[in-house]
């Protein structure tokens, strides 16, 4: 598993959101991006970290950002997901994980102290050009928003 940094070219992606509406890396250019990956929707961790998104997407919006989840999750569950939480933000659906694999953001990682192969929670700040602008990895839930949105210089 390769991992990408700060000048790589993000990974082009096509992918369905919640709504069975396709999204592309191409039909974003001209807008940052804010991608985070997450192992499933509704479970503590995860839910967090959405929320915090949430919580600051006007934030991420006066910034011009667009901020994006991705998890194996079907469109039912994250239409469920997001109205659960309020969630007003597109999430979407990679079931074979071949683009959190081209992020890097799936592969071999450590849980409860075993080896576990699984997705890794990783975000990348993707720029106007399609470059990563930023990329965290093995990022903790609760704050993470936070800092991304702090990286911005918000």
């Amino acid at each position: 598993m390769s991992r990408l940094s700060p000048g790589d070219a993000a990974p082009k992606f096509s992918l369905t959101n919640q709504d069975g509406t396709k999204v592309t890396l191409a039909s974003l250019k001209g807008q940052r991006v804010v991608l985070y990956f997450y192992p499933a929707d509704d479970t503590p961790g995860c839910t967090k970290e959405a929320c915090q998104f949430n919580d600051d997407l006007s934030s991420f919006n006066d910034l011009g950002v667009v901020v994006l989840g991705v998890s194996p999750d079907d469109a039912a569950s994250h239409q469920k997901f997001r109205a659960k939480y309020g969630l007003r933000f597109d999430l979407l659906s990679d079931p074979t994980r071949e683009v959190m694999a081209a992020y890097g953001a799936y592969g071999e990682k450590m849980m409860y102290g075993k080896k576990v192969t699984g997705v890794i929670r990783s975000t990348f700040l993707i720029s106007k050009s399609g470059r990563v602008e930023q990329a965290w990895y093995g990022v903790r839930a609760d704050g993470h928003a936070a800092k991304v949105l702090a990286s911005l210089g918000a």
